[in-house]
């Protein structure tokens, strides 16, 4: 099986991490029989642009090409200033975007080599409509993945510009049923929908011990409870409520240490509250997959409060360490955690039943081994095995 694969979503020379559940996958695409091409459909921007982004983002991110062994080969889409205003207002110059890439991908991948096309992503140069082109081109089925933001902002504006494409793949998989219930609000028939989660790497995400792993980091004191947060330091995530949520939890505690593992735009303004508060909070940044599997060992709890996502990997990954995973009920959330009682509704008085909960469960504990066997059926192995299912019955 040869699978070419478009995609969005790719690592950064600054963010490894970036799209991490794409690489993680293709890692273990060979030892299942499928070969393939990665191509990451990148943007390249103007000096103007970059100095834009890199004053409203604090910095400016290029492709990392090769990550862990899988390597991504870049097509490269130019914008002006100008280019980037007329694709935002304008469907037209969007597939004028798309439809260069198409033919840039073409002059260096012989595409009728390949068995079936896979997009993962619908944003800025959609590589799921790269993929309907290229795919009626040469006569090749197309699979599209639709991960999170691409519906839930991206479809909010393209919406009925995107279903005709979503209607024509071969397959259109979504991350969670939420995701997909979400694409149906905007008017998609769901006829041709798979729901395929993104998995975790087991031989990293593994209980660790915590008393161990914090005087490994250097984070241990004697009766302490830790509660943390991993992922991005932005708005969507509820970052900007982070402090309020660990302070009612620190005033029901005591003795409480919180760890912030990830960075984003609103991170100098949670230090400093953080700061401002006096809360025992150690925030590490961006950090490797396996620094990322000991601070998860080290939290009693991780919390997700995010307003929205598609499926969080991050859920699955603390749950397989044992750590129970607090969350917001919004987006593929529920899903991810499995449990319950361990959702929060969204609504008035979030933040206050929010950190409740939490206290709740750290003063009342879990079955961390219930976690641990309930994560088993997400492993990357099982997940690829069901997309090796999905391309055999398209093929076929």
């Amino acid at each position: 099986m040869r699978v070419l694969i478009l995609t969005n979503l790719f690592p950064y020379a600054e963010n490894k991490s970036s799209g991490v559940f794409l690489t993680n996958r293709l890692k273990h695409y060979q030892a299942n029989g499928i070969s393939y091409k990665a191509i990451a459909i990148v943007k390249k921007d103007s000096k103007l642009i970059q100095y834009i982004k890199s004053k409203m983002l604090g910095k400016y991110s290029t492709l990392l090409k090769e990550v862990d062994g899988v390597r991504y080969e870049p097509v490269i889409v130019k914008r002006s200033l100008p280019s980037f205003i007329a694709s935002e207002l304008s469907f037209k110059y969007v597939l004028k975007n798309v439809l260069h890439t198409a033919s840039e991908i073409e002059k260096n991948t012989d595409v009728s080599s390949y068995d079936i096309i896979h997009a993962h992503g619908m944003y800025r140069v959609p590589a799921g409509i790269v993929a309907f082109f290229i795919a009626e081109k040469y006569s090749k089925p197309y699979v599209l993945t639709l991960h999170g933001s691409d519906v839930n902002y991206m479809m909010k504006k393209w919406g009925n510009k995107y279903i005709p494409f979503l209607e024509r793949a071969a397959r259109t998989i979504f991350v969670s049923n939420a995701l997909l219930d979400r694409a149906k609000q905007f008017g998609y028939s769901g006829k041709n929908a798979m729901v395929v989660p993104n998995g975790f790497d087991p031989s990293i995400f593994k209980p660790l011990g915590k008393e161990s792993v914090r005087r490994e980091l250097g984070i241990f004191s004697p009766g302490y409870k830790y509660v943390g947060f991993v992922g991005n330091l932005n708005y969507v995530k509820r970052a900007d409520k982070l402090t309020e949520i660990f302070l009612k939890i620190a005033k029901n505690v005591g003795r409480v240490k919180f760890i912030v593992v990830g960075d984003g735009q609103l991170r100098k303004k949670l230090e400093k509250s953080l700061r401002d508060e006096k809360l025992e909070a150690i925030l590490v940044g961006r950090v490797s997959q396996a620094d990322v599997a000991k601070y998860m060992n080290a939290m009693d709890i991780m919390i997700l409060p995010s307003r929205n996502e598609g499926w969080p990997c991050v859920v699955l990954e603390a749950q397989a360490c044992g750590t129970c995973v607090v969350g917001s009920s919004n987006g593929g959330i529920p899903e991810a955690i499995g449990f319950e009682e361990y959702v929060v509704e969204e609504g008035p008085n979030f933040e206050e039943r929010f950190a409740k909960k939490v206290v709740d469960v750290l003063q009342n504990g879990y079955d961390a081994q219930r976690l641990i066997e309930r994560a088993q059926k997400y492993t990357w192995e099982n997940i690829v095995g069901m997309e090796k299912k999905i391309y055999e019955e398209v093929v076929t």
